[in-house]
């Protein structure tokens, strides 16, 4: 008879799936590389100096991989306290040293990948061709090496992307594409014949465009403005029957309030240095403004107007003018970006408020942006626009008259809550008028800053701009 006191039979360990040397490696290599994030900050670097959405992509991909690797790691980690798997069920050769003290559930590495992968691709998605499979090779890395379990790779790679998800209804993506526009007629300009060109010369970013306009349209008629010493309606010829312009979007709302008086279409060629109108347009560079205006292809965008003079992107009362005029004064000598973040911290630190009173409300503020048309995200730092005809301004201002109104706007705005605040108040309205009871006050449109006034009239045109597009 057998004893039943005998000991179990020893638990049989599946043979790991043989593994040429040189990926046991590659797989050994890219688990490390991956701790601490290092992979993704390295190639959220790379992203970050080429600019443009790669830029959007890397900051959204860091920040979902920081805010994903907390969660997992000191959150979640702690609450299950599971053990690692057994290091004698992993091949010897597939080892990486000493096995981490930590949960094994979830894996750390698995969500800070899929989190840095999935925010990225939000903002560029053919990244997803390169991230995605790099994301899921970390995930498996940190199976094949011993460290976690599959679920734990499974269940870490959920964590990360729904994070990286549910941050973009707090910090919205930029949609991707033109910005929604009326439909729109203009006649086709084969060669440019009958169009109007005008470069600013005092433009430094226009330089060097006479050139490749004319061969992409050689029968355009280019016009060089001296916006010191020549009214920009005097480029005018008898036979235009199309204005284009070729600078940033100070000159471009120049002769968009020419073009909108003449009833004449307008081609606006991207040779600024933000371009936010041609963006909003979904207009990347002139060779595709071009097509447009030999095609006849067009729309028909809203016309905003401060003070009887045109804006097709924003104005603004307060400190924002402040800023233009120091980030000017200094952009010759250290640089466009640097003098920006030296002129935004002389502007805090010196602001005082405001007593406004905004459309017959009296209110103390710190600062009022004006949009054409409605601005996403809210709070302060409106960036694009998905609609360029809808008919309203997009008024935001900052209260003064609360405790703490400018920390709790950076706060806010940083968690997407800042339209639930009792700070922030915004307004969407075809006109309104804003009268300055503190004494005049400097107004911007379009990067332009104009010389202080105690009235502000603010309209959305019921004439439409017709843009080859």
């Amino acid at each position: 008879m057998r004893s039943t006191d005998q000991a179990p039979p020893p638990a049989i360990v599946p043979a790991a799936v043989p593994m040429p040397p040189s990926i046991d490696a590659g797989l050994r290599g890219l688990t490390t590389a991956a701790d601490h994030g290092v992979l993704w900050f390295g190639i959220a670097a790379v992203g970050v100096l080429a600019g443009g959405r790669a830029r959007r992509a890397a900051l959204r991909g860091a920040a979902s991989l920081a805010l994903s690797s907390f969660v997992a790691n000191s959150v979640v980690k702690p609450l299950v306290g599971r053990r690692r798997p057994d290091p004698d069920r992993t091949q010897l050769a597939r080892r990486i040293g000493k096995v981490p003290w930590t949960s094994s559930f979830p894996s750390g590495h698995s969500a800070s990948a899929a989190a840095f992968a999935t925010g990225a691709a939000l903002e560029l998605p053919l990244s997803a061709t390169v991230l995605g499979p790099l994301a899921a090779a970390v995930a498996y890395s940190r199976v094949h090496v011993g460290v976690h379990y599959k679920s734990d790779a499974i269940v870490g790679t959920a964590i990360g992307a729904a994070i990286a998800v549910a941050g973009s209804r707090l910090w919205p993506v930029r949609p991707h594409g033109a910005a929604a526009m009326a439909p729109g007629d203009a006649p086709a300009l084969p060669a440019g014949l009958g169009l109007t060109i005008v470069v600013n010369q005092a433009s430094g970013t226009s330089d060097g465009a006479q050139e490749p306009l004319s061969k992409m349209l050689p029968q355009a008629r280019i016009a060089v403005w001296d916006p010191e010493n020549e009214d920009l309606s005097d480029l005018l010829g008898s036979d235009t029957s199309a204005l284009g312009v070729a600078g940033g979007d100070g000159t471009v709302a120049s002769v968009a309030q020419l073009a909108h008086a003449e009833d004449l279409p307008l081609a606006v060629f991207p040779y600024g240095t933000l371009n936010h109108f041609a963006k909003a347009m979904g207009i990347s560079d002139a060779e595709q403004m071009a097509a447009a205006v030999v095609a006849g292809t067009a729309r028909q965008v809203d016309v905003a107007m401060i003070n009887g003079q045109v804006f097709l992107n924003t104005a603004s009362i307060g400190g924002y003018p402040d800023l233009v005029r120091r980030r000017d004064r200094l952009s010759k000598r250290i640089g466009k970006w640097p003098a920006a973040g030296y002129a935004l911290y002389r502007t805090l630190r010196h602001q005082g408020p405001m007593d406004l009173d905004i459309d017959g409300r009296v209110v103390p503020t710190w600062v009022v942006f004006i949009g054409n048309g409605i601005y996403r995200p809210r709070g302060l730092a409106p960036a694009w626009r998905e609609d360029l005809a809808t008919g309203v301004l997009d008024v935001q201002y900052l209260r003064a008259d609360r405790a703490l109104a400018r920390t709790q706007a950076v706060v806010l705005s940083v968690l997407g809550l800042i339209e639930r605040s009792r700070v922030f108040v915004v307004l969407e309205k075809p006109r309104l008028r804003i009268t300055a009871l503190s004494g005049p006050l400097a107004t911007a449109h379009d990067g332009e800053v104009t010389d202080p006034v105690s009235e502000v009239d603010l309209s959305i045109d019921r004439r439409q701009l017709t843009v080859y597009h």
